[in-house]
């Protein structure tokens, strides 16, 4: 695994809550519908008693795994706050902080930091080359 990979998975496991956020908000709505239409429907040939159950069921398994993910974040974050606290030069740490902890775009680093994305570009190369990979690492 590359230093850019590893400082990537951060970003990966962000990105799989947010999917599943978002799943369990469209499960909210669905069952908000679903409560709907068996509260104003004076009841069907086949009424299906689980839906909600099942919908409910699938909500909480995804909150489960949700807050799995979140705890790999966390041990993740805490483990790559300490690989770049060991790169010597703070303007360096700055700049995989502000990309791989707080997600940021290129374009959002360089007006933070003040500098042309070119210039960041080359100091991003320049940190990487100064990363430790840890061995046990978080996937």
């Amino acid at each position: 695994m590359t230093a850019k990979e590893y400082l990537q998975q951060g970003y990966r496991i962000d990105q799989r809550i947010n999917s599943k956020i978002a799943q369990v908000t469209n499960l909210r709505e669905l069952a908000t519908k679903a409560t709907a239409t068996l509260s104003d429907m004076p009841g069907s040939a086949t009424p299906n008693k689980h839906r909600m159950e099942d919908i409910i069921v699938k909500m909480v398994d995804l909150e489960n795994e949700i807050n799995a993910d979140i705890d790999s974040l966390v041990d993740l974050k805490a483990e790559m706050v300490s690989v770049i606290k060991n790169v010597r030069n703070p303007e360096l740490q700055t700049l995989l902080e502000l990309r791989y902890l707080c997600f940021k775009t290129w374009e959002q680093i360089a007006v933070e930091m003040n500098y042309g994305i070119e210039n960041i570009y080359r100091l991003h190369r320049e940190a990487l080359k100064n990363i430790s990979i840890p061995h046990k690492t978080i996937q």
